[in-house]
Formats: structure tokens, C-alpha cells, sequence
């Protein structure tokens, strides 16, 4: 019988409760599989726990170079969701995936309108309901991201990885240019997936200790060739 290999999580900011999160082996295997095969190493620990987990959640090992974001940014935005600030989802999908924190989603409560699309409006709403500082994860539409842009929502981070051939990157390139603090990616790709993965990367990160310790559940695998 396989045994579940507990990984030390961070304080809960909520109640002030340690918490462990218990990684599968399967999940345990997949990391040592993936360093591995990438050498992670040379990333500053934030961006290699991001780009790790995106590439984990994908199988898809050219993020590594795809994925665009600033060491310290991801710090001041760790800081921000360990002290509780709300996270904010574009679709119910993201939302799925993050599930060790409570996510805002008002995509039911939209509509569509002349020179709206629903996920616009959704964004519209959110932000009346939460406010400045929150982060934001954005991983199906562009026009989510794009409707935030036009925002003053001073957020914590904006993970902005919508996928698609119409206005993805565009999107993308426009948040990277707008000076927010931001993940995202070059690529047409993306998706709720990986979106999701990028807040749990920083959500599975200890607050303790930050440049010794990884949000991955294994530690690096030898250099070594079999």
C-alpha cells in the first residue's frame, strides 16, 4: 500500500491553525519526474514554486520560458494572500481548482451587454464586491483581463493567463505593459488550470523562511543521470 507523504504548510491566516497538506505520491512522483527532466534551480523560490506547478498542472515543459513575472512582486503578493486579501476568479473552473481558499466568482450574477461580454461585467462586479488589493485569477477570457485593465483596482497580483487565438496574448501583453503586478505568459496558452495552479503555488508556499524552502512537495532531485 502506498503511503501519503504530508507536506508542512503555513500558518492559516484565518485561524491561526498549522495546517498539512498531504501530497500524493503521485503528485510526489510527477515533481521528481519534471526536475528531472528541467532544472528549476537557477528560478528565485517564489517564481520556481509558480513555474513548477504550472508546468506540473500542464505537462508542458516550455512555460518555463513562456511564463513572465518578478521575484519580488511574487513576494509582496504571498505576503498580501497569507494576510488574507480576497482572491477573485474570472470563471467557476479556476475557482474549482483552488481549493484551499475561498475564491469570489460573480460570473452567474452577469450579463452581456452592448460593448460587454459577460466575463466583463462579471469583473465589474467582483471588483465592487472586493475592492482594491485583491488578486485576481484570470484564466479563461480575455476579456476578463482586459475589462480589469480598465479598472483602478490597485491589486495585489493579477494572474493573467486566459487561453485562446482571439486576444489571449493580447491581453496578456497589454497587463505586461500596464505595470501591474502580474503572472503571466507570452503564449496564446494558458487556461484555468494553470491559472489556478499559479495562486496555489503561492498559497502552498511557507510563510516561514521563504528563500530556503520550496512549495513543492519533493525536494530537488540529484543532477545525476541515471
Amino acid at each position: 500500500m502506498s503511503q501519503v507523504i504530508p507536506e508542512n504548510r503555513v500558518e492559516n491566516h484565518i485561524d491561526n491553525q498549522i495546517e498539512n497538506r498531504v501530497v500524493h505520491p503521485i503528485e510526489a512522483e510527477s515533481f521528481r519526474r519534471l526536475r528531472a527532466r528541467l532544472d528549476t534551480s537557477q528560478f528565485p523560490p517564489l517564481t520556481r514554486a509558480v513555474v513548477e506547478r504550472v508546468i506540473h498542472s500542464a505537462a508542458d515543459l516550455e512555460y518555463a520560458t513562456d511564463l513572465v513575472m518578478e521575484e519580488g512582486v511574487l513576494e509582496r503578493a504571498h505576503a498580501a494572500l497569507h494576510a488574507g486579501a480576497p482572491v477573485v476568479v474570472d470563471v467557476e473552473m479556476v475557482a474549482a481548482g483552488i481549493t484551499r481558499r475561498e475564491t469570489v466568482c460573480r460570473l452567474k450574477d452577469a450579463v452581456p451587454g452592448p460593448g460587454l461580454t459577460r466575463s466583463a461585467h462579471a469583473v465589474r462586479l467582483a471588483y465592487e464586491e472586493v475592492g482594491p488589493g485583491a488578486l485576481w485569477v484570470i484564466g479563461c477570457a480575455p476579456t476578463a483581463l482586459e475589462e480589469l485593465l480598465t479598472l483602478d483596482a490597485d491589486p495585489a497580483l493579477v494572474i493573467g493567463l486566459p487561453v485562446g487565438f482571439v486576444g489571449a496574448a493580447e491581453s496578456k501583453a497589454a497587463l505586461r505593459e500596464s505595470g501591474l503586478p502580474a503572472v503571466s505568459n507570452v503564449s496564446e496558452k494558458g487556461g484555468s488550470a494553470v491559472a489556478a495552479a499559479a495562486l496555489n503555488a503561492l498559497l502552498y508556499h511557507p510563510v516561514s523562511s521563504p528563500t530556503t524552502l520550496f512549495a513543492s512537495p519533493v525536494p530537488p532531485v540529484s543532477k545525476e543521470k541515471p
